[in-house]
């Protein structure tokens, strides 16, 4: 789906100014109590300035099908990101969504539990039994299971890198998220072999006022480190 996604951006000209810095992909915030989050009519004006070639990614948690598919609409998403828990009670996005909201393809977040990532494997296995499964998971910090819909991303916090490779392999694309930053984006990928990574909090001057030459340096040394990695 994306080689390097900004997330969490609130206005055109930061959308802009992280196409202009080399992201493949920008992520919209639709999530309520979340810093980043956008009403439908602000996230058009966003994705207005967007070249077709970048795609517009919508992160949601807990929203229904109807609502997903509405904000999709009238923004023009590309994809859908599921951001919510796997399962519980509260932001909760169970694996019938992906059908759901169908045709758009969904890229799932998901976070390492204490057996790895048995609750995602199921979680992906039980969507596509239901009929469509997701093209891409983003591995993001751990957050307990009580945490609220807009406390799910862009917190800051790590994922653990080793616990990660200790993981293995979900048989579909891969995005690390969680904690990059300019400074340890090309260490993340040297220790994970991530092929893609996902950055809102680690490029920004404030929560939702992204930072250019964060997201140009951002860009830059994860673009060295995968040429470092072919050789």
């Amino acid at each position: 789906m994306f080689h390097v996604k900004i997330c969490g951006v609130m206005t055109a000209a930061d959308a802009r100014l992280a196409v202009e810095a080399g992201a493949d992909a920008i992520g919209l915030n639709f999530v309520p109590g979340s810093p980043r989050c956008l009403s439908a009519e602000a996230g058009r004006e966003v994705a207005a300035a967007i070249p077709d070639h970048v795609l517009v990614i919508g992160v949601f948690a807990g929203a229904t099908p109807a609502e997903m598919r509405q904000v999709a609409g009238m923004v023009g998403l590309d994809a859908i990101q599921l951001h919510g828990h796997l399962g519980g009670t509260a932001a909760v996005d169970p694996p019938e969504a992906c059908a759901a909201v169908a045709p758009l393809p969904v890229i799932r977040a998901v976070r390492l539990g204490a057996a790895g990532f048995d609750e995602t494997r199921r979680w992906i296995a039980a969507a596509r039994a239901a009929g469509v499964g997701p093209v891409m998971v983003v591995v993001d910090a751990a957050v307990t299971s009580a945490a609220a819909a807009g406390r799910l991303g862009g917190t800051g916090d790590l994922v653990d890198w080793s616990r990660l490779v200790a993981a293995g392999d979900l048989d579909i694309p891969l995005a690390l998220a969680g904690g990059l930053t300019p400074a340890n984006v090309a260490e993340a990928i040297r220790a994970t072999g991530a092929k893609a990574v996902d950055t809102a909090s680690g490029v920004e001057a404030g929560p939702g006022s992204k930072d250019p030459e964060k997201m140009r340096a951002f860009c830059a040394e994860a673009r060295r480190a995968w040429a470092a990695a072919a050789g």
